[in-house]
């Protein structure tokens, strides 16, 4: 029986049971219900409605109902009940009879859905910022171990060579990505760990709760919310949780995409593990970086969810409004499916190898070492602006010969600027690029293992 229908005489139509009906869904919070429940049910003995026996007897069947839920969780799958809400009520009023009808005394399914998903969304970004930390800890470990070889790839931009950087600062430049998204989850969740529970329908419950005392139960150290028309309704801790896993996953579609192409033949930096790759169902010699181009597909879903979300809170009015139904399966699956990437990570970068050799070639690749030519000539006393056009003059010389500028003899170069001396080749080596680099943030070995060494203090590895 539904929970609301003592004025209605009719049936609800099947189709709009289908619209309406949220069981198929909102059953993933299952036991924050049942968290709820609990903490109501003490709320509402403090505040007299039931008696002692009365709480340990909802207490103990709500228990018996978690077990239950857990353990053969396709009774929710098969039940016909409009939500979860409806389905906890009717199990518990099969188990205890006319008490467990006096337990929604005083609350609402508005706050008490509120509640529930605040709960569920608490335990999901604690679960996130720990998955996080382990994807970390999986990059500083191949910063450590490529940082140890010495390995040097092109730093781009515009996906054109632009300066050589340690292999080890590249995987570093994630590892802060990550670390932002850490604490954004983290600051989130003093927003989200705030109780409306107590906040009835739209204008606060009529029973004499203690709604302090029921945030502490509930272990909702935010404290209970201090606008029931605002705390029934809000749903800005859901935005936020879809806003820090967008950036996430946009972060980790970054990296997907720096994958894919150093795992490509024209890169051919790294090879990826056949864990985490696929072949063609044509082209036997193919070795796809599937894991990869998941990574960086899934982004455009959890993008989605966010958009999603937007557009549905935009418009409404206050209090509650049935809309906010569709604020679950959102945040259901970008959890879902950012907790498969961020698990998946740590098994790409356990498995990669790397190239070594190509890597190191490519970062040495004749001209890459322009700007560190011009920064030779400003020590000179040429104004920068004058180096810079030298030094692109000279890298044309160079291409034009078939060289390198570390390779032009003298006499070139010299035509072109003769205050150049025979001092400029030590400058134009790869490893002095880099140890020119140190300062901090900058790509100078040392600099880099500094970086390697502070995040290791920080993820206690």
């Amino acid at each position: 029986m539904a929970l609301w229908g003592g004025m209605f005489e009719g049936k609800s139509s099947s189709l709009f049971r289908a619209l309406n009906d949220s069981l198929p869904f909102d059953r993933a919070m299952v036991a924050e219900d049942i968290e709820g429940s609990i903490a109501w049910s003490r709320a509402i003995q403090r505040a007299g409605v039931i008696d002692g026996p009365e709480q340990q007897r909802l207490e103990a069947a709500l228990r018996e109902l978690h077990v239950l839920a857990t353990t053969q969780p396709e009774l929710l799958n098969k039940a016909e009940d409009e939500d979860v809400h409806s389905w906890v009520e009717r199990e518990l009023v099969a188990r205890v009879g006319d008490l467990g009808k006096k337990l929604h005394t005083g609350r609402s399914r508005n706050d008490q859905v509120a509640t529930d998903l605040r709960l569920w969304t608490v335990k999901a970004v604690d679960a996130l910022i720990h998955q996080l930390r382990a994807a970390q800890r999986s990059l500083l470990a191949f910063a450590e171990r490529e940082h140890g070889a010495g390995t040097v790839v092109p730093g781009y931009t515009h996906l054109q060579r632009g300066q050589p950087v340690m292999l080890g600062h590249w995987a570093m430049a994630y590892v802060q990505m990550l670390d932002r998204d850490a604490e954004r989850l983290t600051q989130s969740l003093g927003r989200t760990a705030v109780s409306p529970l107590g906040s009835g329908a739209l204008a606060g419950t009529a029973y004499d709760v203690d709604r302090a005392a029921l945030a502490g139960d509930l272990g909702l150290d935010g404290g209970p919310s201090l606008n029931s028309l605002d705390a029934v309704s809000d749903r800005d801790f859901v935005f936020e949780t879809l806003s820090c896993a967008a950036l996430c996953s946009i972060h980790l579609s970054r990296l997907a995409e720096d994958l894919i192409l150093y795992s490509s033949s024209e890169f051919g930096f790294v090879q990826m593990d056949d864990s985490v790759t696929s072949g063609s169902s044509l082209m036997p010699q193919k070795k796809n970086p599937d894991a990869a181009e998941l990574l960086r597909g899934k982004s455009g879903r959890i993008l989605g969810n966010l958009v999603g979300l937007a557009a549905t809170l935009k418009g409404l009015p206050l209090a509650y409004n049935k809309d906010l139904q569709e604020d679950k399966e959102g945040l259901f699956d970008t959890v879902q499916h950012l907790s498969m990437c961020l698990a998946v990570l740590p098994v790409c970068f356990d498995g990669i190898k790397v190239n070594r050799d190509r890597c190191n070639a490519a970062a040495d690749d004749g001209v890459i070492a322009a700007t560190d030519l011009a920064d030779y000539l400003v020590r000179k006393g040429v104004p920068f602006r004058d180096a810079h056009h030298i030094s692109g003059r000279l890298v044309r010389r160079a291409l034009d010969l078939k060289t390198s500028l570390s390779a032009m003899p003298i006499a070139e170069m010299k035509a072109i600027e003769p205050r150049i001396e025979q001092d400029i080749y030590p400058h134009l080596t790869v490893r002095a690029m880099l140890a020119k680099r140190n300062v901090i943030g900058g790509t100078a070995p040392a600099q880099v293992a500094k970086a390697i060494e502070q995040a290791k203090r920080r993820l206690a590895m």
